[in-house]
């Protein structure tokens, strides 16, 4: 079963002796690390870089250089490096229809493609399907050279497989959003079904609740039916959560948690992290 893909040309970075494994997630927006003794099952180090608005893949390598420089917590070895890139450029496939031959094609409906592009995809453990995706190749190269080792995924594929996991015994149909700063991922199950995955740009707490509920009309969800949940970015009270309070009946919020602790200095907003959480 594939779980992500793995570059391992050389070692430079990499000292399997070492007890600590860097995750790193990559989006146009912004770069978050986490580090994870995963020896004594704690976090040892959590960071982010938000960039206010989105840049060209150019600027975030100059931006990730730049702080792996800066932060010395960085410039360690590591047992592994997990990389999860956070774009919109992917699509779930079934994976009784998936051709690996024809990974474009599946993509251009929801995607610009160029002749360029290097296309890959995740094997999904949690559900018979397949994300097909867009990796930053110029990150991946830069990666190789400095740790010459790592393992990537899709944010999509840990999302939900990581969602999956912890619902594992739903008994009806829900609806999840997970939120952050630029933009939110909508799942609904049923059981252990996925009906639907998709992610949204938002500006506003009315971009916010427009795409949820259209997500539900589509869906024929009754809001006054539906049970949501809301986790990541969010909490009680904020814009977001009483906007969603006002259209949906039923909204709960999902307690940030971690099978991992948390060393003392690490601050918990990494909790709300999910899927950097639960990529290692």
């Amino acid at each position: 079963m594939e779980t992500g893909q793995k570059i391992t040309p050389q070692k430079n970075n990499i000292d399997e002796l070492s007890s600590n494994i860097l995750s790193i997630q990559v989006s146009l927006n912004g770069l978050s690390f986490c580090i994870l003794d995963s020896d004594q099952g704690i976090i040892i180090h959590y960071s982010t870089l938000d960039f206010g608005k989105r840049l060209p893949p150019a600027e975030v390598l100059d931006n990730l250089k730049q702080h792996m420089n800066r932060d010395l917590q960085l410039q360690q070895t590591f047992r592994s490096l997990k990389v999860i890139f956070d774009n919109e450029l992917s699509v779930l496939v079934p994976k009784p229809l998936f051709d690996e031959d024809q990974m474009a094609n599946y993509l251009k409906f929801n995607s610009r493609i160029i002749k360029t592009d290097y296309l890959t995809f995740d094997e999904l453990t949690s559900y018979d399907s397949v994300c097909v995706y867009i990796p930053f190749m110029n990150i991946n190269n830069f990666l190789i050279d400095r740790f010459g080792a790592f393992e990537y995924r899709h944010y999509a594929t840990i999302l939900i497989d990581g969602l999956m996991a912890k619902t594992k015994n739903l008994l009806s149909k829900k609806m999840f959003v997970y939120v952050q700063s630029h933009h939110f991922e909508v799942i609904v199950l049923d059981k252990k079904s996925l009906l639907l995955y998709n992610t949204f740009e938002y500006k506003s707490p009315e971009d916010f609740i427009y795409y949820i509920l259209f997500t539900a009309e589509q869906l024929r969800l009754n809001p006054e039916e539906i049970e949501l949940t809301l986790f990541g970015d969010i909490q009680h009270g904020d814009d977001l959560f009483n906007m969603v309070y006002n259209y949906v009946r039923h909204v709960e919020l999902m307690k940030p948690s971690s099978k991992f602790k948390l060393e003392n200095e690490v601050n918990d907003h990494v909790l709300k992290n999910f899927v950097l959480i639960n990529s290692f």
